[in-house]
């Protein structure tokens, strides 16, 4: 017999594997306002959110998680954390938070959380574009990746999602990313495998 004392997870993220919060029944008559849907099945995480808002706030969430016990523990946790906040507040949600309120992940399952940040963000991103409306949200996430060459996370995500670059070896050519100090070329491999992954890239 398992003894679940011994398991690499927390109590937190196993209720969450077993009970999870806010999952769309498939009976279920839920009109989202916004969807956001990331990562690929070739790639062994999908995950897809749906938002209802009102008011500039998530009024209620929804969402559908193929993958392991961390993914899905990481987007129902999320989706508990989100309800009531403003868009800006849930645009602004870490992996690192939601890491920290399931009381921990192993090291090489905190993408799992990455992917349930992205999905959120996908989902704002996709209900302020129906309705024409500004997204002052993504500017202010922007992180500089290459300092040399002033290359943000934003600018890497955009090549990777478009597909103009497959390759790391492509990124550098494209953007001239880690070619000066090279200081930024660790941090940005890391950053590029993970949005291959998000994009649904094998």
């Amino acid at each position: 017999m398992i003894d679940l004392n011994e398991w690499t997870y927390s109590k937190i993220v196993m209720e969450h594997f077993r009970n999870p919060h806010n999952i769309l029944s498939e009976n279920e008559k839920f009109i989202p306002d916004g969807e956001g849907n990331v990562g690929s099945l070739a790639c062994g995480d999908q995950m897809y959110v749906a938002l209802q808002i009102s008011d500039g706030k998530v009024k209620d969430i929804r969402w559908l998680t193929y993958g392991c016990a961390s993914a899905i523990a990481s987007t129902s946790i999320m989706s508990d954390m989100v309800k009531g906040m403003s868009l800006e507040q849930a645009y602004e949600i870490t992996p690192e938070q939601i890491v920290s309120a399931l009381d921990g992940l192993p090291e090489h399952k905190f993408h799992c959380s990455v992917l349930g940040d992205k999905a959120l963000r996908a989902a704002i991103d996709d209900y302020l574009k129906k309705n024409n409306l500004p997204n002052p949200y993504k500017a202010k996430s922007v992180k500089i990746i290459c300092e040399c060459k002033n290359i943000t996370d934003q600018r890497i995500d955009e090549l990777v999602a478009s597909q103009e670059v497959r390759t790391f070896a492509e990124l550098q050519e494209k953007t001239g990313l880690g070619t000066v100090c090279g200081k930024c070329k660790a941090k940005a491999q890391d950053l590029f495998a993970e949005l291959r992954h998000i994009h649904g890239f094998v």
